[in-house]
């Protein structure tokens, strides 16, 4: 796979330096820079076909290009963290997969609570189950120099466009623009560390009348971080043991990474009124992290002597101790084709065809499986998840003159046919092996890690069919009403119904108010319905290992501990605010909302193994069950209600001989657990509750002249809360607000070539450090919902011709 990557990302850094690499005037258009334009047609949420941002029946935030492409970070999510306050990203520094498939939430909720478009077609999930058992689309796949703009859907959705679409809809929409840029870019932090490098180019043809066809490819290549210092035990081992140990023994930041992405957007026209289409993306990466340094002096079930291998012990293979590296390699391809066009007179229709497929293979390095003793190799593969997903729709649409009302009635209505696949490939025998040591209690699998294994292997799926019909009717010349309705059978659970009313009146030139009301759901996936998972951990106050099992809710242990079938998380959303705009470049918007949420998806409180809960799973064949401390399974656990408040606004003006683009947003998002098993913990409720900060902001000023521009942002967070890690008195830790500021400038050199140099964090602030887990060398808090490895600087260059 790397060679593949490799020589692919040579030609496109070779490619974009031969061009000079910079950009034009078009690509300085920075960030949340861009003043909100509420007469850009739109396409989600409606299916009209002259919608714009103004007169929208939901608030819709559009995302431009080049404000994706002004942030440095290569990650998509992080640009619309940046970009929308509503949307929070995280790190999560040694989580397993979650390091490199990091979770994003639109509203503070589940990150597979959104759904995810692209060119308004539904994208494929990740095979990564994360916390609480989330399935959700890895945007990171899609390479941020493809992307024309985003617009983001901030309202219940599912009655339009089915499962997911709770928190609202992220529709991508790619780049379809003739001819040719490219563009290099370099990033380090204030610390020394977190090299990144960036290239990419992209190439686009015009076909005919009104076709096209533009590909881009884009190469990254990041360096690891770390904001970690040195585990007390592993000072207290040095001393006594008089062994040399790395400072620091394990590494808290972010992973180092190589990826390449590609992307395609084309359309062929077919006569006057017809066109065929065909889009898609592809990408690979590699990246290692860390994992918990196992001390000699404290990890028994790794480090004891034991009689199954006399004379021989881990002292052997490590003395010093060791860092489990965990890496992941992920291959990600999606394509989607289709007929689009006019039927009869103004009869729309448009029938298309998708795949989707997520590959993410798992390895360990510098590790062991203790239970086989000298016998044991130190590399290991521990298999593959797989979420394949395959689509099929045909889709109508009509403006219908009645005659009775002040414009024509838009009505839309189709079907979908949509298959789920998951596939669980099992690693090496020594990934999973239960070997003679785990009698007498050496720790089972790649130490840190533990491979998949030929029982927990399998293919599941799961199949959909639906249908909906959509209809948006102008009552009068200033009120507008929407109606939808969703019907959807699934072949593992059942059905759904939904539905969708929306308004809005414009009160006066310029000024309207809008609302609406849905109901919604979120269908379980079969890798949350039939996966299994054996999993280990690090106790924070032995720190020693642990291995916990997390079991299908259709196993019979499972169902003695209460486990039930899974069943679609169900909401209710409701919203209401306005839209502003003048003559005079001002432009504002003011949403409040609310969803409440039931059966909430989650994984179960965690059950201690007996010695008969264990001889019963070993019974079963359940893989590595006789070193389980303690079983869980996924359900529906509890109920939410969510509240909150949207403010965007923007104005640009003249200033002097440039003009300034001002642009605010603001969010505040409130989670409230009201009933279920979440509901029955004070510790877990709060922690859910206040997890993420409830208030969040960002503001931006760019000032362009001539040749010249300068941005400046601010981006505020407010205070969340945190375990301690602390097993009694005071069991959170508080963080205050927290705000950074970015500058850039970039001057146009010539007309086809720009630099650009700025700072994200040019203050290099941190948060408060964190107790949590500061047994291990954690400084900052991994669950911290923004960067903590302080400023980083940058330089880029693009050609645009």
């Amino acid at each position: 796979m790397m060679k593949m990557r490799t020589g692919t990302a040579i030609t496109a850094v070779m490619l974009a330096s031969s061009l000079s690499t910079a950009f034009a005037q078009e690509a300085t258009q920075m960030a949340a820079n861009e003043p909100v334009v509420l007469e850009e047609i739109i396409v989600t949420g409606t299916r009209g076909s002259q919608r714009t941002v103004f007169n929208s029946l939901s608030p819709i935030d559009v995302v431009g290009g080049s404000t994706i492409d002004s942030t440095v970070s290569s990650e998509l999510v992080d640009a619309l963290a940046q970009a929308i306050p509503s949307f929070n990203v995280q790190r999560l520094p040694a989580a397993d997969g979650q390091a490199f498939v990091r979770p994003a939430r639109l509203r503070g909720l589940s990150p597979d609570q959104t759904l995810v478009l692209v060119n308004g077609k539904r994208r494929h999930r990740s095979a990564l189950l994360g916390s609480r058992g989330a399935q959700a689309v890895d945007l990171a796949q899609i390479p941020n120099f493809a992307i024309k703009r985003i617009e983001v859907l901030r309202d219940g959705a599912a009655a339009q466009y089915g499962s997911d679409a709770i928190a609202g809809v992220i529709n991508v929409i790619l780049d379809d623009q003739p001819g040719f840029q490219a563009f290099s870019q370099v990033s380090q932090y204030y610390e020394g560390d977190g090299t990144e490098y960036q290239a990419g180019a992209q190439g686009g043809w015009g076909i005919g009348q009104g076709g096209h066809v533009t590909g881009t490819v884009e190469w990254t290549k990041a360096d690891a971080t770390s904001r970690s210092r040195q585990r007390a035990d592993a000072i207290a081992f040095q001393q006594s043991s008089g062994l040399q140990v790395p400072n620091p023994v394990q590494r808290w930041g972010q992973p180092d990474l190589e990826t390449i992405r590609l992307a395609l957007d084309s359309a062929l026209p077919l006569g006057e009124k017809a066109e065929a289409y065909l889009f898609g993306t592809y990408g690979e990466g590699d990246g290692w992290t860390d994992f918990n340094w196992r001390n000699p002096a404290n990890t028994s079930n790794v480090y004891k002597a034991t009689k199954a291998f006399p004379g021989w012990n881990a002292n052997r293979l490590y003395p010093a101790g060791f860092t489990p590296r965990f890496g992941q390699e992920d291959q990600d391809y999606s394509l989607v084709g289709g007929v689009r066009g006019n039927l009869l007179g103004d009869l729309r229709a448009d029938l298309s065809a998708s795949y989707g497929r997520n590959r993410i293979d798992y390895k360990m390095k510098e590790s062991l499986n203790a239970s086989l003793g000298p016998n044991s190799p130190t590399r290991f593969d521990a298999g593959s998840l797989i979420q394949e997903e395959k689509n099929l729709n045909l889709d109508f649409s009509y403006p219908w003159e009645s005659g009775l009302l002040a414009g024509p009635v838009n009505i839309a209505f189709g079907g979908e046919r949509r298959q789920e696949i998951y596939k669980v490939v099992a690693g090496d025998y020594a990934s999973y092996a239960v070997g003679p040591g785990a009698a007498e209690g050496l720790a089972t699998g790649s130490n840190g890690f533990p491979g998949y294994s030929p029982d927990q292997a399998g293919r599941f799926d799961q199949t959909s069919y639906a249908a909906y019909i959509d209809v948006e009717a102008p009552i009068t010349a200033i009120w507008t009403v929407g109606l939808a309705g969703r019907y959807e059978d699934f072949s593992e659970f059942g059905h759904t119904t939904d539905g969708k009313i929306s308004t809005r009146i414009e009160l006066m030139e310029g000024l309207a108010l809008r609302g609406s009301a849905s109901t919604g759901f979120r269908a379980p996936t079969p890798a949350q319905v039939y996966s299994t998972r054996t999993s280990q951990g690090l106790d924070t106050v032995t720190l020693n290992t642990f291995t916990s099992g997390r079991l299908s809710p259709s196993n019979p242990v499972a169902q003695y501990f209460g486990a039930q079938p899974l069943k679609p998380e169900e909401s209710t959303n409701l919203s209401a605010g306005f839209a502003y705009q003048n003559g005079d470049g001002f432009t504002a918007t003011v949403d409040a909302y609310q969803i409440k949420l039931t059966d909430r998806f989650s994984q179960s409180a965690s059950f201690t193994v007996t010695p008969a809960i264990r001889s019963r799973l070993i019974a079963l064949g359940v893989p590595g069950a006789n070193t389980f401390t303690s079983v869980s399974f996924f359900t529906n656990d509890f109920d939410t209600r969510t509240r909150g408040l949207d403010i965007v606004a923007s104005y640009a003006l003249p200033v002097s001989d440039g003009t300034l683009h001002l642009s605010a947003a603001y969010n505040f998002n409130q989670t409230r657990v009201t009933g279920g098993g979440l509901n029955a913990s004070d510790t877990q409720k709060r922690l859910f509750e206040e997890g993420l900060p409830e208030h969040n902001a960002s503001l931006s000023a760019e000032y362009r002249w001539g040749d010249f521009s300068v941005l400046a942002k601010l981006r505020y967070y407010g205070k969340w809360t945190d375990s301690s890690g602390n097993a009694t008195g005071d069991l959170f830790q508080s963080f205050g607000s927290q705000s950074f500021v970015d500058l850039a400038g970039s001057w146009n050199v010539t007309e086809n070539v720009t630099l650009r140099v700025g700072a994200e964090n040019i203050f290099d602030s941190y948060p408060e450090e964190a107790t949590f887990q500061a047994s291990r060398g954690l400084v900052y808090s991994r669950n911290a919902p923004y960067d903590t490895d302080g400023g980083q600087y940058y330089a880029r260059v693009e050609v645009r011709f």
